[in-house]
């Protein structure tokens, strides 16, 4: 579905990857007031072109949507590539896991995921693959957990019932985070957030308003910064978007408050400032963003890295931004893409020699679906 071209809001600072962004009373898409101190209760032809922002003096690699893989998806979120190219897609309201065709499209449903107890900002999210397992981030009546279930990956393959890897995150009606990766080091990475619930996210003795570091059965990985704990970094709101560099660099993306959507590069044992400050604060003892934008312009949520930078997907900003990196560091402007051409973006996933997967959000009570959506959309980076 075509959307009118969003306007450009007034640039602060800097922009750079991925985060989720809180509205009025603590939603993921528009700025407002704190957050609450409690919890309350078959492939289609290829999508149309859609606007892309004006080049920037020091433009570099271009984005533009080659097809769309499929379409009729209900409230996507989670997205996880299996070998072989084929995907895997959860839907956050209807509790179910979907296989995706990498080539043609056509989807198989795997089935609903027992235990998931959607609502608000909560319910089936991030997907990640690994050794014939499929680990997901859910919220479940008591907690928000990470789980994984048998799927040998063939023709007819079911997923097995799931087993807990680890339980205990703090679950609310909004910031229940939910990003699983594994990182380069072959350890699970899951970031959370505070459910609301502010000061979870600088005491270190909760799992809520952090990125968490474990091995594949949910123990404390080796070399974590706080010993015989999961905790890797603190002091986040709602982290919504892990990706890393060649390098092996962790970025991730996170939702501000009232004024700035932060891209960090994660450290180990770093405190990243929630709620004490939010964006650049040069503060000491906190962590600054590497790039930070109006939260207008971005919520964002996933994040990949793909030709030399980070793209991420903004759910309020409804565009795909490009952060281009070197080193540790931002090396030019961001750029905008596909400015309400696809409408809010949730997840975005890097598929080798220049590609990408994104996935729209239409269909998660805060879009405005047409025909279609929600869609997988083949990107071309040139």
């Amino acid at each position: 579905m075509r959307r009118p071209v969003v306007q450009k809001a007034l640039w602060g600072a800097a922009v750079l990857v991925l985060v989720t962004g809180c509205s009025s009373g603590g939603t993921e898409e528009q700025p407002g007031s704190a957050p609450p101190t409690s919890v309350p209760p078959s492939v289609s032809a290829p999508a149309p072109t859609a606007p892309s922002a004006s080049p920037s003096p020091s433009a570099g690699a271009r984005v533009s949507v080659a097809g769309t893989l499929a379409e009729g998806l209900k409230s996507p979120w989670g997205l996880a590539e299996l070998p072989g190219g084929d995907l895997l897609v959860s839907s956050r309201d209807e509790r179910t896991i979907t296989r995706v065709d990498g080539r043609t499209g056509a989807k198989t449903p795997l089935g609903e995921v027992p235990g998931v107890v959607p609502g608000g900002e909560g319910g089936l999210l991030g997907l990640a693959v690994r050794d014939g397992w499929v680990y997901a981030y859910l919220t479940a009546a008591s907690d928000n957990r990470i789980v994984r279930m048998r799927y040998g990956g063939g023709e007819g393959d079911r997923l097995g019932p799931p087993e807990p890897v680890f339980t205990g995150i703090p679950k609310g009606f909004v910031h229940d985070g939910g990003r699983i990766a594994f990182g380069p080091d072959g350890m699970l990475y899951a970031g959370t957030g505070e459910t609301g619930r502010t000061g979870l996210a600088q005491d270190r003795s909760s799992p809520g308003g952090k990125i968490l570091r474990m091995t594949p059965e949910g123990r404390p990985a080796p070399g974590n910064p706080f010993p015989g704990s999961v905790v890797y970094s603190y002091g986040h709101r709602n982290v919504q978007g892990l990706a890393w560099d060649p390098e092996g660099r962790l970025w991730a993306a996170e939702f501000g408050q009232n004024t700035w959507d932060e891209l960090n590069l994660v450290e180990p044992g770093r405190n990243y400032g929630w709620p004490v400050v939010e964006g650049k604060a040069g503060r000491a003892g906190f962590v600054d963003p590497v790039a930070q934008w109006p939260t207008s312009e971005a919520s964002p949520s996933g994040i990949a890295y793909a030709r030399g930078a980070i793209w991420m997907a903004g759910l309020r900003g409804e565009r795909l931004w490009r952060i281009p990196v070197s080193g540790a560091e931002r090396s030019g402007e961001p750029e905008a893409f596909l400015r309400g051409g696809y409408g809010r973006l949730r997840t975005v996933l890097a598929a080798g020699g220049g590609r990408l997967w994104l996935v729209t959000s239409e269909t998660d009570t805060r879009g405005t679906p047409g025909p279609g959506d929600d869609r997988i959309l083949r990107l071309e980076v040139r």
